[in-house]
């Protein structure tokens, strides 16, 4: 009898739980699995509310926000005109020198009759550089800046790059033949027109308000914690004497900041063929050296 009972027991066990089919469990990615990241361009992006407060922005492919740098580029025209349209072609070189890099190319309003005098440039700049910094990880980028000008662009770059810590102390700058002295370019001008049209742009003299210009100097804000600076300058300029390149190199130099300055002894204010191919070969190998 206790034989027929153990049987029983295990015969109805069995019935209860029969054997269930092996489950698969679902295929997890691996955690390094990494989303292509494809290159965007975006136009005409606002950073303030006026008109002219735009920018364009180039985006590389597999771009990440911990390593990608970027690189913002700010027109010249005298601080009364130009766009950004006309750094098109460096939008084009950069791309090709510097394939890991954003580009930002930004405009700001214009100096006209007495309307956006400065420091209203100055501050449009540091206006585009927050919404860079503020948007850093929507667009995938890091923090760290070069600023590059031409002409009234290059004083803007380099007032930005030594005069302030906000948004973002920038990683070098370039500026082609910016000046650097307001108040030396109106008083040794290398054109009887430009005190003048200095003043109407600025909106005061020199005598009239002296801390304007000594504001709008970026020679006066150099210190040793001033980013790494690469300048170029004509020799045969109209507009910007080679001394305020020189009187930079001899600030920068005494400072101890890292600096390049690239003279060439035959150009003008602004050049092309093999000097400017020259430039962005400097440009590309001062960036490679100095921005890491």
């Amino acid at each position: 009898l206790p034989l027929l009972i153990f049987f029983a027991v295990v015969f109805f066990s069995c019935g209860k739980d029969p054997v269930q089919p092996p489950v698969t469990p679902p295929v997890t990615p691996p955690d390094d699995t990494v989303v292509a990241v494809i290159a965007k361009t975006i136009t005409d992006v606002s950073y303030g509310t006026d008109p002219l407060q735009k920018l364009d922005a180039y985006f590389p492919k597999d771009r990440s926000a911990n390593s990608t740098k970027s690189i913002v580029l700010i027109h010249g025209g005298s601080w009364e005109s130009g766009d950004k349209t006309e750094l098109t072609e460096f939008v084009d070189t950069l791309k090709g020198r510097l394939p890991d890099y954003a580009i930002f190319n930004i405009n700001y309003r214009l100096s006209t009759n007495g309307i956006n005098i400065f420091p209203t440039q100055e501050m449009d700049v540091k206006s585009a550089l927050q919404y860079i910094v503020d948007n850093a990880s929507k667009y995938l980028i890091s923090k760290k800046i070069v600023l590059l000008g031409v002409s009234a662009g290059g004083q803007l770059a380099l007032l930005q790059a030594y005069k302030y810590n906000t948004p973002v102390v920038p990683a070098a700058v370039v500026s082609f033949y910016g000046p650097t002295d307001l108040t030396a370019m109106y008083n040794d001008p290398t054109d009887a027109l430009i005190p003048p049209a200095l003043a109407e742009i600025i909106g005061k003299t020199p005598s009239q308000d002296p801390a304007i210009y000594i504001n709008s100097s970026p020679l006066n804000f150099v210190t040793s914690t001033s980013p790494p600076t690469i300048f170029f300058q004509g020799g045969m300029d109209s507009l910007i004497k080679v001394t305020q390149a020189t009187s930079l190199q001899s600030k920068l130099n005494s400072a101890g900041v890292v600096n390049q300055y690239v003279y060439y002894a035959e150009e003008g204010h602004g050049w092309l063929g093999p000097n400017l191919f020259d430039s962005f070969n400097k440009i590309q190998a001062f960036l490679s050296t100095n921005v890491k």
